[in-house]
């Protein structure tokens, strides 16, 4: 019997692993930064078209929007491109480096639904149990609604409480934006100085609903998820930080992610700017946390080494060289759509995005207009951090920024980085 010889992509693949085998530092790493590295070509990617990651977030400082970046590319669980880009402070022009550590704005929410889904697992929480199970001022919940043919408010009760899906999935309808802020029930419900989950979150149930829960989406950027964190702390007995760090961080490995930078590290921070008619300027508005209030919607650091870390456990599944942190079911029900079309036309997306536990799906490629495959998911933060994982093409990429206006370059870093597979899974 004659046997035919392995296609080109066999070979590929054979390569790949050879090449993967050694896990190479970056030379300019630290060695918290030791990554399994594999040459792009090895893995499906073209090293010349990577190149047009770096072109597109070149363009972004040359027109001043952004002070620099890091970018991470990372397939079939090799990392074939780092990179830092411009600077991470315009005014002493301390040079951008990969180990730079960011303010993860919301990106800290996936974070934060992974926690949840945990202790799901182990049986702590329930996906429909209603959040007063964990913290009773969220019991006989008000909904805020205009009265008809006038601008005033009037209170009516909830069909039913808020759950812990509805946090996840931003269907409860607390502290969107909506009427339930513009009426007198209530307070300041942004956390104080003194505060902590255990002292905010019942604050945040002084207020009215914003809309009956699970019949719209709208972004509850701080109290839902945060909410969520203060449900963690309840069911596990730990306070939510450590209750991360032990789980989750020490496992992935992810050291350089935590709600507090340590002061030896602090020189490694990004300078969050916003950019103004005389250019980039420092951002007064830079969502700083007490050190008693570890915010799971907006407080985390990390680095883009990290949060690959974290992306990558996804990809596979919920499995990690720390363990098993998530069974694949987990991931799944994370991953897939739980809103049906709520989330259609909603904060800039389209008609062909979906929404799971704290993070955006790809339904429709086509409808949306990307380069990412469906089933693909991630979410971004308020200063322009961005992450997504692709299944279908067994990727992970990162994008790094602490720019405002960052969000504005997502979709030309998005198409840069899935122009540059040249062997696809399919």
């Amino acid at each position: 019997m004659t046997l035919s010889p392995p296609r080109a992509s066999s070979y590929c693949r054979i390569l790949g692993l050879i090449a993967a085998s050694i896990v190479l530092p970056n030379p300019s790493a630290g060695a918290q930064d030791i990554l399994p590295r594999a040459t792009p070509e090895s893995v499906g990617v073209s090293t010349e078209r990577l190149q047009r990651i770096h072109e597109a977030v070149q363009r972004q400082i040359d027109d001043h929007k952004i002070s620099g970046a890091v970018t991470l590319v990372a397939r079939r669980g090799f990392v074939v491109h780092l990179e830092a880009h411009g600077v991470r402070n315009v005014e002493t022009k301390a040079p951008m480096t990969v180990d730079t550590i960011f303010k993860m704005a919301s990106c800290s929410k996936p974070v934060t639904a992974v926690a949840v889904l945990m202790l799901v697992e182990e049986g702590k929480i329930r996906l429909n149990d209603p959040v007063s199970r964990f913290i009773p001022e969220f019991r006989d919940m008000k909904v805020a609604v205009a009265k008809e043919g006038s601008t005033e408010i009037e209170l009516v009760k909830a069909d039913r409480e808020i759950t812990v899906r509805d946090l996840l999935t931003h269907t409860s309808g607390l502290l969107t934006g909506g009427p339930g802020m513009k009426t007198p029930k209530g307070g300041d419900y942004w956390p104080k100085a003194e505060d902590t989950l255990a002292t905010a979150a019942p604050r945040f149930a002084q207020f009215p609903l914003d809309f009956q829960p699970g019949t719209k989406w709208n972004y509850s950027p701080i109290a839902g998820i945060d909410t969520l964190a203060r449900i963690v702390e309840v069911a596990s007995g730990q306070t939510f930080d450590l209750f991360v760090r032990t789980h989750l961080f020490e496992p992935l490995g992810m050291k350089d992610t935590a709600f507090v930078v340590p002061d030896s590290r602090k020189d490694r921070m990004a300078t969050v700017y916003r950019k103004t008619d005389k250019g980039l300027e420092p951002n007064p508005n830079d969502l700083v946390f007490a050190r008693s209030y570890p915010s799971g919607a907006a407080g985390l650091y990390s680095t883009a080494a990290d949060y690959f870390r974290f992306g990558q456990m996804l990809l596979n599944g919920g499995r990690s060289d720390g363990g098993q942190v998530l069974c694949p079911r987990s991931v799944a029900l994370m991953s897939t759509n739980e809103v049906g079309d709520l989330f259609h036309n909603v904060i800039g997306r389209g008609e062909g995005m979906g929404f799971g536990f704290a993070v955006e799906i790809v339904q429709d490629p086509i409808a949306i207009g990307t380069y990412r495959s469906a089933g693909s998911f991630g979410w971004d933060g308020a200063f322009g951090t961005h992450f997504f994982v692709d299944p279908q093409e067994q990727l992970v990429a990162v994008l790094l920024i602490q720019t405002s206006n960052g969000r504005a370059m997502h979709p030309d870093f998005e198409t840069a980085v899935m122009q540059s597979l040249v062997e696809t899974e399919r």
